[in-house]
């Protein structure tokens, strides 16, 4: 084993053997005792999205910090799986070099693929066979329901699609997403109209928004994220100018913020 093996192999039963401390039920951290599977699941799901952010801030030393709080979440749910007897780091750590050591047989067995394609196809009827272990025999079973929405609705419509279930092109999801609006739209002129039915129609409005995407080749995550950024930019100049002015954004009129509004248009 090589000096950095070593190094990193001390550093990973360090942080095991921290959170075995903090988990002790005579001397650990009340917070810490306390907590279950399900209760640090969000800050899980948070710690993974604050890695994309550094990802994407192109900080080293952030990513760095930001991989070590994601690590210590797999840390603290493998503490909790051990004390229940379920399992431990070493069994999650074993899980997934199986896994990956099945899914690569051009690499560590006897497979080849001549192309792309044909190591994508022989990937997707590995991961079949996995979920059929697990008796996930349906087309859609596997996809997280815990996935934000827009991901999930693009992993079911690719799922679907797989089976020919699909539009043939933009054109006619453009057709849908029309009508879409058009039961969207009578709802809310429906008087009274009904909040539950309203929200159908929405949701269907924005199932229909992500399959364009979608048969466009745009990444509706990516888009949206793209537009919450301008957004933020654009109201924030919003914001800006108000001050520099000695106003007040909320005595500003709608007129006042509309017309700086158009202004950031120009800018960004």
């Amino acid at each position: 084993m090589s000096d950095r093996s070593q190094h990193a192999e001390q550093q990973l039963r360090a942080l095991i053997e921290v959170m075995a401390r903090l988990r002790d039920p005579k001397d650990g951290c009340s917070w810490d005792l306390e907590q279950t599977h399900a209760s640090i699941a969000p800050y899980t799901i948070e710690e993974a999205y604050e890695v994309a952010e550094a990802i994407e801030m192109g900080d080293p030393q952030a990513l760095r910090d930001e991989l070590g709080d994601l690590l210590l979440q797999v840390i603290f749910q493998a503490r909790i799986g051990e004390e229940a007897g379920h399992f431990d780091f070493a069994d999650i750590a074993k899980a997934i070099t199986d896994k990956m050591i099945r899914r690569h047989p051009h690499i560590f067995g006897d497979a080849s693929y001549r192309t792309p394609e044909e190591q994508r196809l022989a990937w997707e009827e590995m991961k079949f066979q996995e979920r059929a272990a697990k008796k996930e025999t349906r087309l859609l079973d596997g996809i997280a329901t815990t996935l934000p929405a827009i991901s999930r609705a693009e992993k079911l419509q690719k799922r679907a699609a797989r089976v020919g279930f699909d539009w043939p092109d933009a054109s006619q999801v453009m057709d849908k997403l029309k009508e879409e609006i058009a039961e969207v739209e009578s709802e809310l002129n429906a008087k009274p109209h009904d909040q539950d039915r309203l929200m159908d129609e929405i949701g269907d409005l924005l199932f229909c928004v992500v399959n364009l995407a979608r048969k466009t080749g745009i990444d509706p995550e990516l888009a949206l994220k793209s537009t919450n950024q301008k957004f933020t930019y654009r109201f924030n100049y919003i914001e800006q100018t108000l001050v520099s002015n000695g106003l007040n954004i909320e005595s500003a009129s709608l007129d006042e913020m509309e017309k700086l509004w158009v202004e950031a248009k120009t800018k960004s």
